[in-house]
């Protein structure tokens, strides 16, 4: 049976994407900083590894301990909303380590494996801010789009190898989910001089219509791994879906 390996699955994207997977009988590798029990069914197909992504010994040990994989998802993520002016440096590096360079990496130590067996999928989970420009997002959507183009480069470098490189897009979460992993709180990146301007912005993203579920990611993933075309780019969601046919 194939193999998974998805990052970023004590909540949101990614557990929903290891349950998907699991439900399909496929063999399930999900990977988070602090493995808990109980976040997925017990079953033979799965398995929890630590794994930070930023941290490149652990990065080694988890690839090690997985073994042969068909599919890295790449999902872990930091989000960050808020005023540019605002956001500590420090903070936008934080976002980076994360979500460009720890993506990358994973990328980086699969690569082998999956040339060697001349197959191989890895998806990069990104958003739909690289698919039209969006207010109080500036530093994570710059996280984001590099990541697309890396994708697409190297969707071009591993075709030869038989490796697939593709791209999901999930549409808006709700901010407290969003930001889930950010260790600043939205608040304190909206100055006083940005409240009127945050103001609208904050009430449309409470439009229900605009929330992408857990379930559409997974599904998109799903597509992305399974469908067979050359596609690079899978919009999750119905508002990302609506953005990239606009686009």
């Amino acid at each position: 049976m194939p193999t998974i390996l998805i990052t970023g699955c004590s909540s949101g994207y990614g557990l929903e994407t290891a349950r998907h997977f699991h439900a399909q009988g496929w063999s399930v590798i999900a990977t988070m900083r602090n493995p808990r029990d109980g976040l997925l069914p017990p079953s033979d197909r799965v398995r929890l590894l630590a794994l930070d992504v930023t941290d490149p010994p652990s990065i080694t040990a988890a690839v090690e301990a997985a073994g042969p994989i068909d599919v890295l998802v790449n999902n872990a993520g930091i989000g960050v909303v808020g005023a540019f002016e605002a956001t500590p440096m420090d903070h936008v590096r934080k976002v980076f380590e994360t979500n460009t360079f720890g993506t990358m990496a994973m990328t980086q130590a699969v690569i082998p494996g999956m040339r060697a067996r001349h197959a191989g999928t890895i998806v990069n989970v990104t958003s739909s801010v690289t698919l039209a420009p969006m207010p109080l997002a500036a530093a994570y959507t710059a996280s984001k789009q590099a990541i697309e183009g890396f994708t697409g480069s190297l969707a071009h470098e591993l075709a030869a190898f038989g490796v697939r490189a593709l791209l999901v897009e999930p549409g808006y979460a709700p901010t407290t989910r969003f930001a889930a992993n950010s260790d600043i709180d939205v608040a304190e990146l909206i100055p006083e001089a940005y409240a009127d301007f945050a103001r609208p912005i904050f009430a449309a993203f409470a439009n229900p219509e605009l929330t992408t579920r857990e379930s559409d990611v997974a599904e998109a993933i799903w597509r992305a791994v399974t469908d067979g075309t050359d596609t690079l780019r899978y919009p999750a969601g119905a508002d990302a879906v609506a953005l990239a046919a606009a686009g």
